[in-house]
C-alpha cells in the first residue's frame, strides 16, 4: 500500500514531515518511519499485546497507531513539539472512530524525552534518531534507573541508528544487540537504513 492508504486505513494523517527545526542542535528534524519499513520490522520482530512501547519523538503518532493496530500493545508517544502532539491527539480521535480498543492503550505526552518518567511497565523503547547522543544517554540512564526500581527485560529499537548511539550502547552499557533488520532499500549509498534491536535483562 501507499503511505496515504495506510493513513486512510487507520483514519489518521501523518504524511507531512517537519518544515522547521528546533532551536537546538540536540533535537533533530522530525520524519515519520515509512510504513513499508515498519512492515519489514513487523515481519521479523513480533510485539506482544502485553508490551508497553514508548516512542520517543513520536511526531503525529504513526508508530503508536501501527503497533496498536497490528499487535494490540500499549503505546505511549513522547513528543516535545506542541503542534505535533496536538496533531497526534487529533489523530487518536480519528483512529478510535475506526479502530476500537485503543482508549486505554494509546496516549501522547507533550514533553522532552529526558523528562519522561519511565513507568515500571514500559519495556520497549523506539528511537528514530530523534536527538543527539547526549540526550540519548540521559534517556537510557532513565531507563536503567527504572530497572533498579522494577527489574524486567527491556528492548531498544533503533531505526536509522547513529554511530554515536551504537558506540554508547555497546561501550558504555550492558545492552546486547540481538537482531539487525535490514531493509530492501539497503545499498552502498544508504547503508544505515536498518533497524537494530538491543536487549537488556535486569534481574
Amino acid at each position: 500500500m501507499e503511505e496515504h492508504q495506510y493513513d486512510e486505513l487507520l483514519n489518521i494523517f501523518t504524511e507531512d514531515s517537519q518544515d522547521g527545526f528546533y532551536s537546538s542542535y540536540h533535537y533533530h528534524r522530525y520524519e515519520a518511519t515509512p510504513y513499508a519499513d515498519l512492515e519489514v520490522l513487523f515481519e521479523q520482530h513480533r510485539f506482544k499485546e502485553s508490551d508497553c512501547v514508548v516512542d520517543f519523538g513520536c511526531g503525529k503518532g504513526r508508530l503508536p497507531f501501527m503497533i496498536h493496530h497490528r499487535f494490540g500493545s500499549t503505546v505511549t508517544g513522547v513528543e516535545m513539539n506542541e503542534d505535533f502532539c496536538h496533531d497526534a491527539r487529533e489523530n487518536l480521535q480519528g483512529y478510535l472512530e475506526k479502530c476500537k480498543g485503543g482508549e486505554e492503550k494509546i496516549q501522547f505526552c507533550c514533553e522532552f524525552a529526558e523528562d519522561y518518567a519511565i513507568r515500571r511497565e514500559d519495556n520497549v523503547f523506539y528511537f528514530f534518531n530523534p536527538f543527539s547522543v547526549q540526550i540519548f544517554t540521559k534517556v537510557v540512564n532513565n531507563i536503567l534507573i527504572s530497572l533498579e526500581e522494577a527489574s524486567r527485560e527491556v528492548q531498544l529499537i533503533l531505526y536509522f541508528p547513529s554511530e554515536d548511539y551504537i558506540y554508547y550502547l555497546e561501550s558504555q552499557t550492558s545492552f546486547n544487540l540481538v537482531r539487525e533488520v535490514g531493509l530492501p532499500a539497503l545499498n552502498a549509498a544508504n547503508g544505515n537504513e536498518r533497524f537494530l534491536i538491543y536487549k537488556l535483562e535486569y534481574c
